[in-house]
This record gives structure tokens, C-alpha cells and sequence, in this order.
């Protein structure tokens, strides 16, 4: 088997594979709307559209390493992907995309109103199956996580097409948009199985250096191509986003490569051309070698976080998940 599964993500969802067989049971009944159609139709164009479903996946296998087998684990990575999926939705209005997963956008399908609303609702299904195993701490966790994320989302909106954001803001956008949900997915699925209060701190821990390791390489990808990424090369260029090979490169701009990034971001000039002399830019500064190597050592600091807990199948695999996030850029 493992021959034939070579990928991390891969060989996790083989060993959870009835739970995600439940997951995705539970998550097609509760996004049925009996008055809404549209939100079904909605709906079903992301949740069925694939993707590796790597946080719920986190839920699941957090629960698992500590040997739980009772239901709420299913109910808790349903919550994760609701979450993640209406945040989807949100996100391609936010940014006006075309393309999600390989596939058109529901905004594009349909409208932005649409899309914002089914997005709203997504939202609300999550909160009520995030109170059902009837934990005030899983339901703190995971409702802080939603706020995070809408702060991450203002945050970025607020920093973008902005020349003075530098890294620390940038990690802020980075834990709120990202690493806040894959920490609360591995948090959670370490608290419902009654894990002591240091191990679920260091699935909490495991959960954002990865979240922060993955939206690294994301960042990077988008300079980088390659059919993978489900999006075009120079995306996040033409949004005029301050991603981190961004800020690294106009750090050491002067002079004419300063008056170049303050074209082509902040006043949104962007010539025939441009890309392919900001990509000259971040190779000229070594920006693109330097995230690298930045989202390396953070899948390092999740691997870490994992050497306290149990060893087995599920602790090897979440390890070699963290490689398997920064290996798209190696």
C-alpha cells in the first residue's frame, strides 16, 4: 500500500478513510438548505470540487493518535471544513478570482451576492455543529478561530497594495488566514480525545507552524507555476499583495526598484512586462531562497512539536506531512 500511496496527505486519508467517508456524509447533510436551493448548488461546486481536505484530515488524525473512538471527531473536522470552504467562497469575491480548485468560482457561476451569502451560511451550519459534542473549550477554540480569520482577512485587505508592510505584519495575515484554522483543527481534535493539557498545546503549536509553513510555499508557488498551485503565475502580483517575496525584495529596493514596486503596487500600474521584472527583483535579492528556507525551518518547528507525543502511524504521518507542505517548493 504504501508503495502505491506515496504522499503524505495521501496515506492519511487511506488511515482515516471511514472517517472521512462519515465527514463527507455529515457535511452533505447539513449543507442541504430545504428553502434555498441555490445554496445547495453553491455548496456542492466547492465542497465536491476535490481538494486534499488536509484540515479536517488534521482533526481526524489528532483525535486518532490519542485513540478516541468516539463520534464528535467527525463532527468537529465537518466544522473545520465548513469553515474553510466558506472562507473560500468569501475569498474569490474579496479577490475577484476566476478560478478555484481548477474550476470556475461560484462568483463567477453565479454572483458575488450569491456567493457571500452562501459563504454566511456555511458559517452558520459550522457554529451548530461545533456545539454539538457539547465542550465549551472545543466550542472556544474553534469560534476563535472564525474571528481570527475574518481579522487575517481585514488585516490583509488593510496591508495590501502597502510598501511599509513588512514580515511581522505579514505573519499576522498569515496566522489569521491560515495557521489559526489548522491549529484549532489539530487543537480540538487533541481535546475531545481527552488528551493532558501539554499535548494539546503541542498539536496547537504543530497546527500553526504548518499552517504558516504551507502559506509560505503557497506564496512561493505563485512565483514558481506549476500545475499544482490552481492558480496562474503572478496571481498574488496582480492583486497587488504583499506576500513575503514581495516585502523581502522591496526591503532592499532603492532608488528606480523602489519607484518600480511603488508602481506596480501601490498605484497599481502594472505594465506588459512587470512580472517578469519584479520576478528579476526578487531573484536579484535572493527573496525567493529566503522564504524558502524560512517555510523550511517552520515545517522543522512542527515536526518538533510532535516529539512529546505518542509515537505511531499518526504522529509519523503528521510528520511527514510537514515535510510534504514545503516539498512543493524544494
Amino acid at each position: 500500500m504504501d508503495q502505491v500511496i506515496a504522499k503524505p496527505h495521501e496515506r492519511l486519508a487511506a488511515a482515516l478513510a471511514g472517517d472521512l467517508a462519515d465527514v463527507t456524509t455529515l457535511i452533505r447533510a447539513r449543507m442541504v438548505s430545504e428553502h434555498a436551493p441555490r445554496i445547495d448548488d453553491i455548496a456542492a461546486h466547492l465542497i465536491e470540487a476535490g481538494g486534499k481536505r488536509i484540515r479536517p484530515m488534521l482533526t481526524l488524525a489528532a483525535a486518532r493518535l490519542f485513540g478516541y473512538d468516539g463520534p464528535y471527531h467527525v463532527h468537529l473536522a465537518a466544522t473545520v471544513e465548513f469553515i474553510h470552504t466558506a472562507t473560500l467562497l468569501h475569498d474569490d469575491v474579496v479577490d475577484e478570482s476566476d478560478q478555484r480548485r481548477g474550476r470556475p468560482t461560484a462568483n463567477l457561476l453565479w454572483d458575488n451576492t450569491s456567493s457571500v451569502l452562501v459563504g454566511d451560511y456555511l458559517f452558520a451550519r459550522a457554529f451548530q455543529l461545533m456545539v454539538e459534542p457539547g465542550s465549551l473549550e472545543v466550542l472556544g477554540i474553534l469560534s476563535n478561530a472564525a474571528a481570527t480569520i475574518a481579522e487575517g482577512e481585514v488585516l490583509q485587505l488593510t496591508a495590501a497594495r502597502n510598501l511599509a508592510t513588512g514580515r511581522d505584519t505579514y505573519l499576522k495575515i498569515v496566522r489569521g488566514k491560515t495557521a489559526a484554522l489548522f491549529s484549532a483543527a489539530t487543537e480540538s481534535g487533541a481535546l475531545i480525545s481527552g488528551a493532558a493539557p501539554e499535548q494539546v498545546a503541542a498539536l496547537r503549536e504543530y497546527g500553526d507552524a504548518l499552517g504558516i509553513a504551507f502559506q509560505m510555499a503557497d506564496d512561493l508557488l505563485d512565483w514558481m507555476g506549476g500545475a499544482e498551485t490552481g492558480k496562474n503565475v503572478g496571481d498574488d502580483f496582480r492583486e497587488r499583495k504583499m506576500t513575503l517575496p514581495v516585502i523581502h525584495a522591496v526591503a532592499a529596493a532603492e532608488g528606480e526598484e523602489r519607484a518600480f514596486w511603488s508602481r506596480v503596487i501601490e498605484a497599481g500600474d502594472q505594465r506588459d512586462g512587470d512580472l517578469e521584472t519584479a520576478r528579476d527583483l526578487l531573484d536579484q535579492h535572493g527573496a525567493l531562497g529566503a522564504v524558502r528556507q524560512e517555510a523550511l525551518d517552520w515545517a522543522a518547528q512542527a515536526r518538533a512539536a510532535l516529539a512529546t507525543l505518542p509515537d505511531g502511524p499518526f504522529n509519523d504521518m503528521l510528520s511527514d506531512l510537514a515535510d510534504y507542505v514545503v516539498s512543493r517548493i524544494a
